[in-house]
């Protein structure tokens, strides 16, 4: 996650995780609970809702997950791009690593699972489904936790500014076209009409208002007024997040009380994908000589996802009930505790990675 990957980014001041940020897989686990009780409760409901769509957009679910982007995309600096220059080893990892390798090998490893260690476990509808929820997930770097991430590994915090402006920039362009090449490598029919209206609804749109509201706010107080601002509008990113799950999860109810052992499934080559690229990435980093504070969250970027993205788009895409949208929830479920083991290895391993590595970026 991007965890919640964009509720609390914080670049230059001592804040680290708050209490939600902290405990999100405890939030999601309780939301998933809701959300199949509600579901086999009150189908009616949740049947309803899912028809409230114009032009394959679910409404509900795009309302709150504009919740959730919008506060997100108003800590994107794109003034610090004036310092892409200055880590230049750094940002190649990041580039090659979320861009060439990432997405690839999640496409990968859905496939190896789903077509053949998990082929006797679910359909072959669901599993060509979770494949290409994994695959919105690795199409998509963090965009905001990375900065906590950093932080609670001294990272170097210009850089990783200028890290998530340059991964966001390239999102707007690459995004569409990597995600319309693996689905149909793992033969998924791709609307393309449907997959750049929800980039245009989720990235684009959220990205302009946020740098807008970003302006308007630092001329008018500064940082501390964009951290005000966006302190005042946490709750409604909370809310979103926290219903977007119990919707997703109700109308996923029957299918789970049916195969209880799914989210698992899903699970295992996340949790493999997550500590892979990280491994990619941190050792191509130490062995490049690049300092730690660059090195880290050059790393943790990519091993942390922007699920909102995902799941907007699966829902798009294939529907709220569909296994692609479930298999981007879970991504949610497993990613903090997956993320805050990594930073825990990262601030083990300094004397591994070696304090002095290298002296330029």
């Amino acid at each position: 996650m991007s965890a919640q990957c964009d509720v609390t980014a914080r670049r230059s001041t001592g804040e680290v995780m708050g209490l939600f940020e902290r405990y999100l897989s405890v939030w999601v686990a309780l939301a998933i609970v809701a959300g199949l009780v509600l579901g086999n409760a009150f189908p009616g409901i949740f049947d309803f809702l899912s028809g409230l769509e114009v032009a394959r957009v679910n409404l509900v679910v795009a309302v709150l997950i504009w919740a959730m982007v919008y506060p997100m995309m108003i800590n994107v600096d794109f003034s610090s791009l004036r310092h892409v220059g200055d880590k230049p080893k750094g940002l190649t990892v990041t580039l090659v690593v979320n861009w060439l390798i990432k997405p690839f090998t999640m496409a990968g490893l859905g496939l190896l699972f789903f077509e053949w260690f998990f082929a006797g476990l679910v359909s072959e509808a669901e599993a060509q489904s979770f494949i290409a929820g994994m695959i919105l997930l690795g199409a998509a770097p963090c965009t905001a936790m990375v900065f906590v991430w950093s932080q609670l590994t001294r990272g170097d915090a210009t850089y990783t500014l200028v890290q998530v402006a340059l991964n966001d920039l390239i999102m707007i362009f690459a995004f569409a076209p990597i995600v319309a090449l693996l689905l149909g490598m793992a033969d998924v029919i791709v609307p393309w009409e449907t997959l750049l209206l929800s980039v245009g609804l989720y990235v684009v749109i959220p990205l302009i208002a946020g740098t807008i509201t970003r302006r308007v706010l630092t001329a008018r107080g500064g940082e501390a007024a964009v951290r005000r601002f966006t302190d005042r509008i946490k709750p409604a990113t909370i809310v979103g997040l926290v219903v977007t799950v119990l919707i997703l999860f109700a109308f996923q109810g029957g299918r789970i009380l049916d195969q209880p052992l799914v989210i698992a499934l899903i699970a295992v080559p996340l949790i493999i994908q997550s500590v892979g690229i990280f491994a990619i990435a941190y050792g191509w980093s130490r062995a490049w000589r690049i300092p730690i504070a660059i090195g880290a969250p050059a790393a943790l970027i990519g091993t942390s996802n922007f699920f909102e993205l995902a799941v907007a788009v699966a829902i798009s895409l294939f529907g709220l009930n569909s296994g692609a949208a479930l298999a981007t929830v879970v991504g949610v479920l497993v990613e903090v505790p997956v993320m805050l083991a990594l930073v825990a290895l990262v601030n083990r391993s300094r004397r591994w990675y070696g304090e002095s590595a290298g002296v330029s970026g």
